[in-house]
């Protein structure tokens, strides 16, 4: 299976992944960021900024898709089980926030970013997904 231009299942992952993270925001919005290492908070936003974009957009890639049925039902299907995840565990979280539930929503996303770049061959998204990693669990641990 191959993707056109855009990959509308890497938005539409994309758009569910954000949602819970804009009712956090409204909800808290006197949330302090407790990470003063500029270096950190910078390489968070490039990998995530950087994920945002390459989950649907093929930059850096000649060809956007599967190399067969089965990768594309393991990305399905993986995808699909970490988001399901990632909604629970926020779930959890508005319930009783707690440093393991955010630690546990730190990770999840860099795993279904890493699953999708290494499943597509994307490797820019690969790396922006391990920049993320490294960033955002980095802030997450000194924030919570």
């Amino acid at each position: 299976m191959k993707f056109g231009w855009i990959n509308l299942f890497g938005a539409v992952i994309v758009i569910i992944m954000l949602i819970p993270n804009i009712i956090y925001a409204i909800k808290n919005r006197n949330f302090e960021n407790r990470c003063t290492s500029k270096v950190m908070n910078l390489i968070e936003q490039i990998g995530r900024y950087g994920c945002i974009i390459l989950m649907w957009l093929p930059l850096f890639v000649w060809k956007f898709g599967f190399c067969g049925n089965n990768m594309f039902l393991l990305y399905f299907m993986g995808n699909g089980f970490l988001l399901l995840l990632y909604i629970f565990f926020w779930i959890l979280y508005f319930n009783r926030k707690s440093a393991d539930r955010a630690i546990i929503l730190a990770i999840i996303p860099v795993c279904i970013f890493l699953l999708s770049g290494l499943l597509l061959h994307h490797w820019a998204l690969v790396v922006s997904a391990i920049l993320f990693g490294l960033g955002h669990i980095y802030v997450t641990i000194l924030s919570t």
